[in-house]
């Protein structure tokens, strides 16, 4: 009795990824490199391979800390649609304190913000900002292009 080995000419089929199914991410060597011999001095890490006691700008924000002006201590790179891409690191033991706006700062910049809603034309608060693209809000940008459509109709 003969063993079956597969498809003729001895060629193996590939299998199929399902949909869905997610890809593992394979650690990139390219970016080890802790004593930043080949990154212009700054120690390079992979994705997720960054040792303790450094983190990214937003890392800092969620601890209600900001770099404070300190150097970028170490980078972490990774691939992001074909091409390497970069996060900075600082350290947590030299960041300062969030900056807390004063109550004056707040008033300006909500002032600021409801001066976008409100339309040139029409002199309303539309509820959002306005797009700087149309100059006014869309229901007399809607109107504008009627009455130059019916125009160049006429």
């Amino acid at each position: 009795m003969s063993t079956y080995n597969g498809p003729r000419g001895g060629r193996r089929r590939r299998a199929r990824r399902r949909l869905g199914a997610r890809r593992r991410r394979r650690l990139d060597t390219r970016f080890y490199d802790p004593t930043g011999a080949s990154h212009g001095g700054t120690p390079t890490y992979p994705w997720q391979m960054a040792p303790e006691g450094l983190a990214t700008r937003r890392q800092l924000l969620a601890l209600e800390l900001r770099p404070g002006g300190q150097p970028v201590a170490a980078q972490v790179m990774w691939v992001r649609r074909g091409k390497p891409a970069v996060a900075y690191l600082y350290r947590i033991e030299q960041a300062k304190p969030k900056r807390i706006p004063s109550l004056a700062q707040l008033h300006a910049i909500e002032k600021a913000l409801a001066a976008r809603r409100v339309c040139p034309d029409c002199g309303l608060d539309v509820g959002y900002t306005i797009p700087t693209s149309l100059g006014c809000c869309v229901d007399c940008h809607q109107a504008h292009q009627a009455s130059t459509s019916s125009r160049a109709a006429a």
